[in-house]
Protein backbone atom coordinates (compact mmCIF):
# COMPACT_ATOMS: atom_id res chain seq x y z
CA UNK A 1 0.00 0.00 0.00
CA UNK A 2 2.52 2.55 0.94
CA UNK A 3 4.79 2.18 -2.42
CA UNK A 4 1.61 2.22 -4.91
CA UNK A 5 0.28 5.41 -2.12
CA UNK A 6 3.28 7.12 -2.97
CA UNK A 7 3.81 6.76 -6.04
CA UNK A 8 0.32 7.06 -7.85
CA UNK A 9 -1.56 9.01 -5.11
CA UNK A 10 1.03 10.63 -3.69
CA UNK A 11 0.93 13.82 -5.72
CA UNK A 12 -3.40 13.99 -4.88
CA UNK A 13 -3.30 13.37 -1.23
CA UNK A 14 -2.06 15.85 0.95
CA UNK A 15 0.44 14.55 3.88
CA UNK A 16 -1.93 15.02 6.29
CA UNK A 17 -3.88 11.95 4.72
CA UNK A 18 -0.66 9.88 4.09
CA UNK A 19 2.24 10.81 6.98
CA UNK A 20 0.16 8.90 9.43
CA UNK A 21 -0.08 5.83 7.50
CA UNK A 22 3.58 5.88 6.59
CA UNK A 23 4.42 6.36 10.34
CA UNK A 24 1.91 3.73 11.77
CA UNK A 25 4.13 0.60 9.53
CA UNK A 26 7.43 2.18 10.04
CA UNK A 27 5.89 1.79 14.11
CA UNK A 28 4.39 -1.86 13.25
CA UNK A 29 8.40 -2.80 12.20
CA UNK A 30 9.72 -1.19 15.18
CA UNK A 31 7.12 -3.78 17.11
CA UNK A 32 8.45 -6.88 14.76
CA UNK A 33 12.04 -6.04 14.82
CA UNK A 34 11.69 -6.00 18.92
CA UNK A 35 9.88 -9.35 18.67
CA UNK A 36 12.18 -11.25 16.76
CA UNK A 37 15.03 -9.71 18.48
CA UNK A 38 13.41 -11.14 21.63
CA UNK A 39 12.60 -14.47 19.95
CA UNK A 40 16.52 -14.69 18.37
CA UNK A 41 17.88 -14.04 22.08
CA UNK A 42 15.74 -15.67 24.29
CA UNK A 43 16.37 -18.72 21.70
CA UNK A 44 20.04 -18.48 21.24
CA UNK A 45 21.21 -15.85 23.41
CA UNK A 46 22.86 -12.45 23.94
CA UNK A 47 25.59 -11.91 20.76
CA UNK A 48 28.98 -11.78 22.02
CA UNK A 49 31.92 -9.99 20.15
CA UNK A 50 33.33 -12.69 17.87
CA UNK A 51 36.38 -12.70 15.53
CA UNK A 52 35.01 -14.97 12.28
CA UNK A 53 37.72 -16.10 10.54
CA UNK A 54 37.34 -16.00 6.31
CA UNK A 55 39.60 -19.55 5.70
CA UNK A 56 37.56 -22.19 4.44
CA UNK A 57 38.79 -25.99 6.07
CA UNK A 58 39.55 -28.87 3.86
CA UNK A 59 36.91 -31.14 3.63
CA UNK A 60 33.19 -31.37 3.32
CA UNK A 61 31.38 -28.50 3.48
CA UNK A 62 28.15 -26.90 3.56
CA UNK A 63 27.77 -22.74 3.08
CA UNK A 64 24.37 -21.60 4.67
CA UNK A 65 22.67 -18.22 3.07
CA UNK A 66 19.52 -16.45 3.70
CA UNK A 67 18.99 -15.09 7.18
CA UNK A 68 17.16 -17.68 9.06
CA UNK A 69 18.61 -18.97 12.60
CA UNK A 70 16.54 -21.74 13.23
CA UNK A 71 17.52 -23.44 9.57
CA UNK A 72 21.24 -23.16 10.54
CA UNK A 73 20.53 -24.73 13.99
CA UNK A 74 18.77 -27.42 12.66
CA UNK A 75 21.52 -28.40 9.93
CA UNK A 76 24.40 -27.87 12.40
CA UNK A 77 22.44 -30.84 14.76
CA UNK A 78 22.07 -33.32 11.64
CA UNK A 79 25.71 -32.74 10.47
CA UNK A 80 27.35 -33.11 14.13
CA UNK A 81 29.78 -36.11 13.84
CA UNK A 82 29.86 -36.43 10.28
CA UNK A 83 32.82 -34.51 9.53
CA UNK A 84 31.32 -31.83 7.55
CA UNK A 85 32.10 -28.21 8.33
CA UNK A 86 29.48 -25.36 8.10
CA UNK A 87 30.22 -21.65 6.83
CA UNK A 88 27.84 -18.50 7.04
CA UNK A 89 27.36 -16.49 3.97
CA UNK A 90 26.10 -12.69 3.59
CA UNK A 91 23.26 -12.27 6.06
CA UNK A 92 24.19 -15.42 8.01
CA UNK A 93 27.50 -14.42 9.31
CA UNK A 94 26.13 -12.67 12.76
CA UNK A 95 24.96 -16.45 13.56
CA UNK A 96 28.84 -16.88 14.99
CA UNK A 97 27.91 -14.72 18.07
CA UNK A 98 25.52 -16.21 19.09
CA UNK A 99 25.99 -18.89 22.07
CA UNK A 100 23.87 -21.48 21.24
CA UNK A 101 24.74 -21.89 17.89
CA UNK A 102 28.62 -21.38 18.77
CA UNK A 103 28.71 -23.98 20.74
CA UNK A 104 28.70 -26.51 17.12
CA UNK A 105 32.63 -26.65 16.54
CA UNK A 106 31.77 -27.57 12.93
CA UNK A 107 30.22 -24.21 12.46
CA UNK A 108 33.86 -22.98 11.47
CA UNK A 109 33.55 -19.59 9.36
CA UNK A 110 32.08 -17.09 6.81
CA UNK A 111 32.36 -17.84 3.17
CA UNK A 112 31.93 -15.49 0.51
CA UNK A 113 30.78 -11.99 1.00
CA UNK A 114 27.60 -9.92 -0.13
CA UNK A 115 24.59 -11.38 -1.66
CA UNK A 116 25.04 -9.77 -5.37
CA UNK A 117 28.28 -11.52 -5.70
CA UNK A 118 27.05 -15.04 -4.94
CA UNK A 119 26.95 -15.99 -8.89
CA UNK A 120 30.99 -15.35 -9.01
CA UNK A 121 31.87 -16.49 -5.49
CA UNK A 122 29.95 -19.84 -5.65
CA UNK A 123 31.20 -20.95 -9.22
CA UNK A 124 33.24 -24.08 -8.95
CA UNK A 125 33.58 -24.22 -5.19
CA UNK A 126 33.27 -28.04 -4.03
CA UNK A 127 30.69 -27.62 -1.69
CA UNK A 128 26.89 -27.75 -1.11
CA UNK A 129 24.91 -24.39 -0.55
CA UNK A 130 21.59 -24.52 1.88
CA UNK A 131 19.55 -20.77 0.89
CA UNK A 132 17.00 -20.37 3.53
CA UNK A 133 15.73 -16.45 2.61
CA UNK A 134 16.21 -13.24 0.40
CA UNK A 135 18.99 -11.91 -0.66
CA UNK A 136 19.91 -14.10 -3.37
CA UNK A 137 20.75 -14.46 -6.85
CA UNK A 138 19.53 -17.84 -9.32
CA UNK A 139 22.30 -20.27 -9.39
CA UNK A 140 24.27 -20.63 -12.41
CA UNK A 141 23.94 -23.97 -14.32
CA UNK A 142 27.90 -24.52 -13.13
CA UNK A 143 26.90 -25.33 -9.65
CA UNK A 144 23.42 -25.83 -9.45
CA UNK A 145 23.18 -29.26 -9.00
CA UNK A 146 24.60 -28.64 -5.61
CA UNK A 147 22.04 -25.74 -4.41
CA UNK A 148 19.50 -26.55 -2.17
CA UNK A 149 16.26 -24.42 -0.69
CA UNK A 150 13.82 -24.43 2.04
CA UNK A 151 11.41 -22.25 3.29
CA UNK A 152 10.23 -19.41 1.05
CA UNK A 153 12.81 -20.23 -1.57
CA UNK A 154 12.68 -22.04 -4.67
CA UNK A 155 14.19 -22.06 -8.32
CA UNK A 156 13.96 -24.43 -11.16
CA UNK A 157 15.85 -27.46 -11.41
CA UNK A 158 17.01 -26.80 -7.66
CA UNK A 159 15.78 -29.51 -4.53
CA UNK A 160 13.96 -28.23 -1.72
CA UNK A 161 13.74 -29.08 1.62
CA UNK A 162 10.30 -29.35 2.71
CA UNK A 163 8.94 -28.78 6.35
CA UNK A 164 10.33 -32.24 7.68
CA UNK A 165 13.52 -30.30 7.23
CA UNK A 166 15.14 -33.46 6.19
CA UNK A 167 18.78 -32.23 5.10
CA UNK A 168 19.75 -35.30 4.00
CA UNK A 169 20.14 -34.93 0.50
CA UNK A 170 22.79 -31.32 1.50
CA UNK A 171 24.73 -33.66 3.31
CA UNK A 172 24.91 -36.52 0.90
CA UNK A 173 25.92 -33.84 -2.22
CA UNK A 174 28.72 -32.30 0.60
CA UNK A 175 29.89 -35.59 1.36
CA UNK A 176 29.90 -36.37 -2.60
CA UNK A 177 31.53 -33.23 -3.70
CA UNK A 178 34.17 -33.81 -0.94
CA UNK A 179 35.65 -30.10 0.13
CA UNK A 180 38.89 -28.63 -1.08
CA UNK A 181 42.11 -30.99 -0.70
CA UNK A 182 43.90 -28.23 1.66
CA UNK A 183 42.36 -24.98 3.35
CA UNK A 184 41.81 -22.26 1.23
CA UNK A 185 42.40 -18.45 2.72
CA UNK A 186 40.12 -16.27 0.95
CA UNK A 187 39.40 -12.63 1.81
CA UNK A 188 37.16 -9.94 2.05
CA UNK A 189 36.77 -7.37 -0.30
CA UNK A 190 39.44 -5.69 1.12
CA UNK A 191 41.86 -8.20 1.25
CA UNK A 192 41.20 -8.80 5.12
CA UNK A 193 41.45 -12.61 6.21
CA UNK A 194 38.72 -12.45 9.61
CA UNK A 195 35.81 -10.33 10.10
CA UNK A 196 34.10 -9.23 13.54
CA UNK A 197 30.47 -9.61 14.64
CA UNK A 198 28.35 -9.82 17.87
CA UNK A 199 27.98 -6.15 18.71
CA UNK A 200 24.43 -6.39 19.19
CA UNK A 201 22.56 -3.68 21.88
CA UNK A 202 23.06 -6.24 24.77
CA UNK A 203 26.87 -6.08 24.04
CA UNK A 204 27.37 -2.84 23.73
CA UNK A 205 24.90 -1.15 26.58
CA UNK A 206 26.72 -3.85 28.68
CA UNK A 207 30.30 -1.28 28.20
CA UNK A 208 27.82 1.47 27.70
CA UNK A 209 29.74 3.28 30.69
CA UNK A 210 33.14 2.58 28.61
CA UNK A 211 31.74 4.62 25.82
CA UNK A 212 30.29 7.36 27.35
CA UNK A 213 33.43 8.19 29.45
CA UNK A 214 35.08 7.87 26.03
CA UNK A 215 32.57 10.28 24.30
CA UNK A 216 33.26 12.92 27.87
CA UNK A 217 37.05 12.44 27.61
CA UNK A 218 37.00 13.13 24.27
CA UNK A 219 37.97 9.72 23.27
CA UNK A 220 35.26 9.16 20.89
CA UNK A 221 34.30 12.43 19.05
CA UNK A 222 31.32 11.15 16.79
CA UNK A 223 29.44 7.59 15.90
CA UNK A 224 28.54 6.77 12.40
CA UNK A 225 26.10 4.01 11.65
CA UNK A 226 27.06 2.55 8.19
CA UNK A 227 24.83 0.07 6.99
CA UNK A 228 22.34 -1.08 4.62
CA UNK A 229 21.67 -3.01 1.86
CA UNK A 230 24.19 -3.64 -0.74
CA UNK A 231 23.59 -4.11 -4.07
CA UNK A 232 26.01 -4.46 -8.05
CA UNK A 233 24.99 -0.35 -8.76
CA UNK A 234 28.32 1.92 -9.47
CA UNK A 235 29.11 4.24 -6.68
CA UNK A 236 28.39 1.41 -3.90
CA UNK A 237 32.49 1.64 -3.13
CA UNK A 238 31.43 5.21 -1.45
CA UNK A 239 30.88 3.10 1.28
CA UNK A 240 34.24 1.61 1.53
CA UNK A 241 36.28 5.06 1.03
CA UNK A 242 33.60 6.49 3.68
CA UNK A 243 34.53 4.56 6.29
CA UNK A 244 37.99 4.31 5.29
CA UNK A 245 38.25 8.03 5.47
CA UNK A 246 36.72 8.23 8.67
CA UNK A 247 38.64 10.12 11.57
CA UNK A 248 40.59 7.67 14.52
CA UNK A 249 38.09 8.93 17.01
CA UNK A 250 34.81 7.42 15.47
CA UNK A 251 33.49 4.60 15.80
CA UNK A 252 31.28 2.96 13.14
CA UNK A 253 28.76 0.91 13.66
CA UNK A 254 27.42 -1.33 11.13
CA UNK A 255 24.85 -4.14 10.23
CA UNK A 256 23.13 -5.93 7.43
CA UNK A 257 25.03 -6.74 3.74
CA UNK A 258 26.01 -3.39 3.10
CA UNK A 259 28.41 -4.32 5.75
CA UNK A 260 30.87 -6.29 3.37
CA UNK A 261 31.80 -2.92 1.59
CA UNK A 262 34.44 -2.60 4.60
CA UNK A 263 33.95 -5.14 7.53
CA UNK A 264 37.11 -7.16 6.63
CA UNK A 265 39.27 -3.19 7.40
CA UNK A 266 41.45 -3.26 10.87
CA UNK A 267 40.53 0.43 11.75
CA UNK A 268 41.96 -0.71 15.26
CA UNK A 269 40.31 0.15 18.70
CA UNK A 270 38.99 3.02 20.75
CA UNK A 271 39.58 2.54 24.23
CA UNK A 272 39.86 -0.99 24.06
CA UNK A 273 36.40 -0.92 21.56
CA UNK A 274 36.99 -2.08 17.84
CA UNK A 275 36.34 1.14 15.86
CA UNK A 276 34.22 -1.17 13.74
CA UNK A 277 31.45 -2.44 15.55
CA UNK A 278 29.12 -5.25 13.11
CA UNK A 279 25.54 -5.09 15.19
CA UNK A 280 24.23 -7.84 13.10
CA UNK A 281 21.38 -8.58 10.03
CA UNK A 282 19.24 -5.98 8.90
CA UNK A 283 16.46 -6.54 11.18
CA UNK A 284 19.06 -5.87 14.31
CA UNK A 285 19.04 -2.06 13.32
CA UNK A 286 16.68 -2.29 16.51
CA UNK A 287 20.06 -3.06 18.72
CA UNK A 288 20.70 0.01 16.54
CA UNK A 289 17.91 2.23 17.75
CA UNK A 290 18.21 0.65 21.30
CA UNK A 291 21.92 1.91 21.81
CA UNK A 292 20.92 5.37 20.25
CA UNK A 293 18.14 5.68 22.82
CA UNK A 294 20.12 4.56 25.41
CA UNK A 295 23.11 7.18 24.70
CA UNK A 296 20.29 9.59 24.93
CA UNK A 297 19.03 9.27 28.09
CA UNK A 298 22.90 9.08 29.19
CA UNK A 299 23.28 12.20 27.88
CA UNK A 300 20.00 13.78 28.61
CA UNK A 301 19.48 14.77 24.70
CA UNK A 302 17.16 13.59 22.08
CA UNK A 303 18.70 11.00 19.47
CA UNK A 304 19.56 13.44 16.66
CA UNK A 305 21.35 16.10 19.21
CA UNK A 306 23.84 12.76 19.43
CA UNK A 307 26.96 12.44 17.94
CA UNK A 308 25.66 10.03 15.65
CA UNK A 309 25.15 10.01 12.05
CA UNK A 310 23.22 7.69 10.26
CA UNK A 311 24.93 6.73 6.60
CA UNK A 312 22.48 4.30 5.11
CA UNK A 313 22.81 1.88 1.86
CA UNK A 314 19.48 1.84 -0.27
CA UNK A 315 18.24 -0.75 -1.92
CA UNK A 316 14.69 -1.20 -2.79
CA UNK A 317 13.68 -4.57 -0.57
CA UNK A 318 12.47 -4.41 2.99
CA UNK A 319 14.77 -1.81 3.95
CA UNK A 320 11.39 0.15 2.68
CA UNK A 321 10.42 -0.74 6.36
CA UNK A 322 13.31 -0.06 8.51
CA UNK A 323 13.74 3.56 6.75
CA UNK A 324 10.02 4.17 8.13
CA UNK A 325 10.65 2.60 11.54
CA UNK A 326 13.61 5.77 11.59
CA UNK A 327 11.55 8.30 10.64
CA UNK A 328 8.69 7.08 12.96
CA UNK A 329 11.30 7.41 15.59
CA UNK A 330 11.69 11.36 14.64
CA UNK A 331 15.23 10.08 13.88
CA UNK A 332 17.14 12.99 11.02
CA UNK A 333 19.85 13.76 9.38
CA UNK A 334 19.84 10.69 7.55
CA UNK A 335 22.58 10.57 4.29
CA UNK A 336 21.05 7.70 1.43
CA UNK A 337 22.56 6.18 -1.26
CA UNK A 338 24.18 5.49 -3.88
CA UNK A 339 20.15 6.69 -5.27
CA UNK A 340 16.94 7.73 -3.25
CA UNK A 341 14.23 5.08 -3.13
CA UNK A 342 12.46 4.97 -6.61
CA UNK A 343 8.95 5.25 -5.34
CA UNK A 344 9.06 8.81 -4.14
CA UNK A 345 7.23 11.40 -5.50
CA UNK A 346 8.72 14.95 -5.59
CA UNK A 347 5.99 16.12 -3.73
CA UNK A 348 7.42 13.72 -0.84
CA UNK A 349 10.79 14.00 -1.20
CA UNK A 350 10.53 17.91 -0.94
CA UNK A 351 8.44 16.69 2.68
CA UNK A 352 11.52 14.26 3.59
CA UNK A 353 14.26 17.39 2.97
CA UNK A 354 12.28 19.74 4.67
CA UNK A 355 11.14 17.90 7.86
CA UNK A 356 13.71 15.06 7.95
CA UNK A 357 16.61 16.68 6.41
CA UNK A 358 17.40 13.10 4.27
CA UNK A 359 20.63 14.05 2.22
CA UNK A 360 21.63 12.16 -0.32
CA UNK A 361 25.06 10.91 -0.45
CA UNK A 362 27.67 12.85 -2.61
CA UNK A 363 31.50 12.16 -1.77
CA UNK A 364 32.71 10.71 1.47
CA UNK A 365 35.26 13.78 1.73
CA UNK A 366 32.10 16.31 1.14
CA UNK A 367 29.75 14.31 2.88
CA UNK A 368 32.33 14.21 6.27
CA UNK A 369 33.34 17.88 5.82
CA UNK A 370 29.74 18.83 6.09
CA UNK A 371 28.94 15.82 9.08
CA UNK A 372 32.10 16.78 11.51
CA UNK A 373 32.79 20.32 10.43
Amino acid sequence: FFVKGLSAIGEDWGMDELLPIVMETGKVNLTCMALLDEANTSTYGTPVPTTVPLTVEKGPFIVVTGHDLKDLELLLKQTEGKGINIYTHGEMLPAHAYPELKKYKHLKGNFGTAWQNQQKEFDGVPGAFLFTTNCLMPPRKSYIDRVFTTEVVSFDGVTHIGEDKDFTPVIEKALELGGYAEDQHFTGINGGSTVTTGFGHGTVLSVADKVIDAVKAGAIKHFFLVGGCDGARPGRNYYTEFVKQTPADTVILTLACGKYRFNDLDLGTIGGLPRIMDMGQCNDAYSAIQVAVALAKAFDCGVNDLPLTLVLSWYEQKAVCILLTLLSLGIKNIYLGPTLPAFISKNVLNYLVENFNITPTSTPEADLKKILG
